[in-house]
């Protein structure tokens, strides 16, 4: 596997990113009934602990939950993004990926209509690199800054996460569940969000994740959706995704992966060119 960098001085143009990083939304999972205070962010009560039947289908469900998360050395994708905000529909991006397990993540993005790259982003642990080709400019900041820009907790698992599609802001605090002919709702209860979790019965995929914050004063909101399963040697890969993400303001991302591998060897080369500022 090779690994190449020339040059470490760059940073994020986020909202192009967050095109790249994030997935999706559908119609809202009802309420599941819980024993938990709005207010309450440290205690945690399962709900009906003397049913012995109850706590089966909730340790049986976070296990499927579990088992299939991804677990992988290398990730590449192809994946066509469609975005909308207040302002209405925004230009479509293509974007590249390239994933170097709990290392790097590296997006080369495409302005589709003219087809000319327009960023290229490299992430690890600690920072953040952009370079703009539009404007020739090279930026640079730590990992702190997505979470500043965005104001969501992100860090560089939860990024890789999202590309790949396992559960983020995932915890194992059910604090209720509720179960269907067809599906499973799990309610979680971590440091910064309440996730309703759905779990498709027939395969136990995990289809879609409702987050609400738990700070009252806020109401940061998102609803992922994962659908189109493919499986390509055991591994169960979600190619169409999902995301609203809403607050002040609201923001609709659709991801649709055309083309992915896992574990193939990968090169990742981030060049800076000599004649680019430092912004």
């Amino acid at each position: 596997m090779k690994f190449l960098i020339k040059d470490i001085r760059v940073q994020l143009f986020f909202y192009a990113l967050i095109a790249v990083v994030s997935v999706s939304s559908c119609k809202t999972a009802k309420k599941i009934q819980t024993a938990v205070a709005k207010k309450d962010t440290v205690s945690v009560i399962i709900t009906n602990t003397s049913a012995d039947d109850s706590l089966k289908v909730i340790r049986a469900a976070m296990s499927e939950v579990k088992s299939h998360k991804m677990d992988f050395k290398t990730f590449s994708a192809k994946v066509k993004v469609d975005y909308q905000n207040n302002k209405g529909n925004q230009p479509n991006i293509t974007a590249y990926v390239r994933i170097l397990k709990d290392s790097l993540i590296w997006v080369s993005g495409y302005a589709t209509v003219f087809n000319i790259e327009a960023f290229r982003v490299l992430i690890n642990k600690d920072s953040v690199f952009l370079i703009d080709k539009i404007n020739k400019q090279v930026q640079y900041r730590s990992i702190d800054y997505l979470q500043e820009v965005t104001a969501i907790p992100f860090d560089y698992k939860t990024l890789q996460d999202l590309l790949i599609g396992n559960p983020v802001f995932f915890e194992d605090s059910v604090i209720s569940y509720k179960e269907t002919e067809s599906k499973i709702l799990l309610a979680t209860l971590g440091k910064f969000f309440k996730n309703l979790l759905t779990i498709d019965k027939s395969n136990h995929y995990l289809t879609h994740s409702k987050l609400d914050d738990v700070n009252i004063n806020r109401n940061r909101t998102a609803d992922i959706t994962y659908s189109n399963f493919e499986n390509n040697n055991g591994i169960n890969f979600s190619t169409y995704r999902e995301i609203t993400v809403s607050e002040k303001n609201k923001l609709d991302i659709q991801l649709n992966y055309k083309q992915w591998e896992f574990n193939k060897d990968l090169s990742i080369i981030f060049n800076i060119p000599k004649n680019y500022k430092r912004n």
